[in-house]
């Protein structure tokens, strides 16, 4: 079986117009791998929980019974460290739950302390 004489170069077309579709696609048009979605995915479910989970932080903080002292200590610290502050004495960790994580802190921070 003979091939016409334009098959290579319509091969070669086709798979150069593979590389480039996939080159734009991946560049400027959105495209993501399963691992870019997975680590977006998570980013945005740490971020709801933080939501969540600030309220919580606040009133805690609210309620402790030195409340007065804890603020002026907490507006002392600078903004990039008051979620530490906050995760050390542990205001909004959940009975049974891990350690609260820096974005929860910051969004509780924000809470109490709005810019």
């Amino acid at each position: 079986m003979k091939l016409p004489a334009q098959t290579e170069t319509m091969v070669w077309s086709a798979v150069a117009g593979a590389v480039i579709l996939s080159i734009v696609g991946f560049s400027f048009g959105g495209w993501q791998t399963s691992k870019q979605s997975l680590s977006l995915g998570d980013a945005r479910a740490n971020q709801a929980v933080a939501k969540a989970i600030a309220p919580v932080c606040a009133e805690m903080f609210k309620r402790d019974s030195n409340y007065k002292n804890n603020l002026s200590e907490l507006k002392k610290v600078d903004d990039w460290s008051r979620s530490t502050f906050i995760e050390k004495v542990g205001w909004g960790k959940m009975p049974g739950g891990a350690a609260l994580d820096s974005d929860t802190g910051k969004a509780c921070a924000t809470l109490l302390l709005p810019s």
